[in-house]
């Protein structure tokens, strides 16, 4: 049976989810056990001098956020954990604040998975083993023990910030990299950003529980301006708590605000799990 442990928001469930069942038992054994050698500490950044500073920082981050309608892509998805790494692709399809699809297909092309997410509901078909099921929004917060809700799910694909909104502490210019710390309830978070134009550069998100030593990084680069705005068509996200797991996004196609259909009829044979 495949399984969804460990995965942390949609791309994660879309790197796990299209592998065969042994290779993603091999890859929970790995990532479950302890990894000694990783250990990530957060950078202090000074207090701030002036809370015109900061809202001039905030105001910044917020005009950079993307803002659309539709959104699709074609994703190459790359993972590695301590002992295995594959790949495989997901095709995404987004409409803002209502529904996300997506296709995840194996190296020879052949659609293994069908996701659909709402704001209440997700909907999984296993096309391989012709099996369905159907969970609440809440299934992901129970996989990962993490506060993901829709917005953060369509954040994190569309290449915005994520945990962001909470109360910015600090901040500190490093050349042309800005860092702002901002703290929130669950996590401590520490944003790169780049001092001219403000796009993102890195978030490095740690538990506000130190006893869990929970840990994500995601990279953004490889920018692109021809939809009229920087999009990183390149990330790497890593995740490390009692093991390791990092994952590459390559973006091969991408589009805002095409016209889109979300096709999801689930066959009468299919079982629910």
């Amino acid at each position: 049976m495949i399984k969804h442990s460990y995965i942390l928001a949609l791309v994660f469930m879309a790197a796990v989810a299209c592998r065969p069942t042994k290779k993603v038992q091999k890859i929970e054994e790995a990532i479950s056990k302890k990894d000694t050698t990783e250990t990530v500490v957060m950078t202090k950044v000074p207090d701030i001098d002036s809370a015109k500073v900061l809202a001039g920082i905030v105001e910044k981050v917020n005009t950079k956020r993307i803002n659309f309608n539709t959104f699709s892509a074609k994703v190459k998805i790359d993972y590695e954990s301590q002992e295995n790494k594959d790949g495989g692709t997901a095709h995404i399809r987004l409409q803002k604040d209502k529904m996300l699809w997506i296709s995840l297909t194996g190296a020879l092309g052949v659609e293994g998975f069908r996701l659909l997410i709402t704001p209440d509901s997700v909907t999984l078909m296993n096309k391989l083993n012709k099996t369905v099921q159907y969970r609440t929004i809440a299934y992901l917060q129970e996989l990962t023990d993490i506060p993901f809700d829709f917005s953060t799910l369509q954040d994190m694909i569309v290449g915005n910030p994520i945990f962001a909104d909470k109360k910015v502490v600090s901040y500190r210019e490093t050349g042309d990299q800005l860092l702002v710390f901002i703290v929130g309830d669950i996590y401590k978070h520490l944003l790169t950003l780049n001092n001219k134009d403000y796009t993102l550069v890195h978030s490095k998100l740690d538990d506000v529980d130190v006893t869990r030593n929970r840990t994500c990084d995601i990279t953004y680069s490889d920018y692109e301006t021809g939809a009229g705005f920087p999009f990183a068509t390149k990330r790497e996200i890593s995740v490390s708590e009692k093991g390791k797991l990092v994952l590459s996004m390559d973006f091969k196609q991408y589009a805002f605000n095409p016209a889109l259909t979300f096709p999801f009829n689930v066959p009468k044979n299919y079982k629910i799990k």
